[in-house]
């Protein structure tokens, strides 16, 4: 069902077996997050083997099997087509995430004046708003002063120009398609996926050409300062972040409301304090690798011989399969698995513990990073994949409760502000 405004966190399952703890993980915790069981991505899927009604089917069975009765969300993730949005409403998805990445000039911020000219010059019969901004000093109601300069104005239509249109395109489609359906549902927009930061300048732009549209956004997800990187903690200045954050959620008050969304949100325990209390309480949280490492963590304990061999493996993978991913891990910075003598040292080199990181803050091992960008090349190799769910079958009690361990420590650092 549609959540609204309630704060959220995504629980991505790419096995399709980690609801149970994930729900359990919620409960324990308490508060007023609400749970969005169902979540994966379009390249997810494509690289694990699974379809949107797998992935729907996985998370409301267990749900059902645990008697939940509660609210409870299913995110359709990273958007790109109109293929991807009919079979994932064919499939029950209520929450989409719009992704127009590949039509973000992601080389703006580096045009010189003449090429950024030239830039716009090619679009600017696409779009029509230049004008509306260019040469206006915006105050934000309990936020910024956005000057919009001439060229801060430019370089966001040479920026972002044709993925608003994208974004108005793909959420009519999407209007369509729940209507015809008779289903809810609510869009979010993910513009995070890019070198440079989003400015305020041009959240502003993008949140008010949506409303202007009438795309009533649930949830955006900027590109905010510091490095998000998949499967350890936040990278940057946690001042400059909380500055940001606010002036952020302030733009999201005044064009939406609408939620600021955390993409890369595993393991960020850092700066999740921060979200909570500079969004009021309006945000939601993205997370998908980290669920799998959890599944990891139960290989390495109870199969330590295999979890080496599995090791290796997204060793001998991980240069091709980081190429999608902001991560800064490096073979040569992470020793093999044959160089470490015990099964607990294979486990923490690899995973880390919540046992040796201080409380307050997350994961910070790059071999982390070598095993989550790998999940893929490690789920559909022929003996690895069955082997990893057989693992998770036979402990399955054991998984349930990584999983509760790993996620309580998320939704209590969301929960305490």
């Amino acid at each position: 069902m549609a959540l609204g405004l309630a704060p959220s966190f995504g629980f991505g399952d790419r096995l399709g077996n980690a609801t149970a703890g994930h729900l359990t993980a919620l409960l324990q915790a308490g508060g007023p997050i609400q749970g969005i069981f169902a979540q994966q991505s379009i390249r997810e899927m494509a690289r694990t083997g699974r379809t949107a009604k797998q992935v729907m089917q996985a998370a409301a069975g267990t749900l059902e099997a645990e008697n939940f009765s509660g609210n409870w969300g299913a995110d359709a993730d990273h958007l790109k087509t109109e293929e991807d949005v009919l079979q994932t409403a064919d499939a029950g998805f209520v929450f989409y995430t719009i992704d127009p990445s590949q039509d973000v000039d992601q080389q703006a911020d580096d045009y010189d004046e003449e090429t950024l000219k030239q830039k716009y010059a090619e679009l600017r019969s696409e779009i029509d708003w230049v004008s509306d901004y260019t040469g206006k000093t915006i105050r934000v109601d309990q936020g910024p002063i956005i000057d919009f300069t001439p060229e801060v104005v430019l370089r966001a239509a040479v920026k972002y120009g044709r993925a608003i249109l994208k974004t108005i395109e793909l959420a009519e489609i999407i209007q369509n398609a729940a209507t015809e359906r008779g289903q809810p549902f609510e869009i979010e927009l993910s513009v995070d996926e890019t070198e440079q930061p989003t400015s305020l300048a041009e959240h502003y732009i993008i949140g008010n050409q949506l409303r202007r549209h009438e795309v009533r956004l649930v949830s955006l997800a900027p590109r905010f300062i510091g490095d998000f990187e998949k499967g350890v903690d936040y990278k940057g200045d946690l001042p400059a972040l909380e500055r940001s954050l606010g002036e952020h959620a302030a733009i999201a008050r005044d064009l939406g409301p609408y939620k600021l969304s955390l993409h890369s949100g595993s393991d960020k325990l850092s700066m999740y304090g921060l979200l909570a209390r500079k969004t009021q309480g309006q945000f939601h949280v993205k997370t998908a690798g980290t669920s799998y490492l959890e599944a990891l963590r139960v290989v390495a304990r109870c199969a330590p011989d295999e979890f080496r061999r599995i090791v290796q493996f997204a060793r001998d993978h991980y240069e091709a399969d980081r190429a999608t991913y902001h991560v800064s891990a490096t073979l040569m910075g992470v020793p093999e698995a044959d160089d470490l003598k015990s099964p607990l040292e294979v486990e923490q080199t690899y995973l880390e513990c919540w046992e040796d990181v201080p409380e307050g803050r997350g994961f910070t091992a790059p071999g982390r990073q070598i095993l989550h960008c790998t999940f893929g090349s490690v789920l559909t190799h022929p003996e690895f994949g069955p082997l990893v769910h057989q693992i998770l079958q036979e402990h399955a009690q054991t998984y349930r409760d990584v999983l509760t361990q790993h996620f309580v420590r998320h939704l209590q650092a969301l929960n305490a502000v």
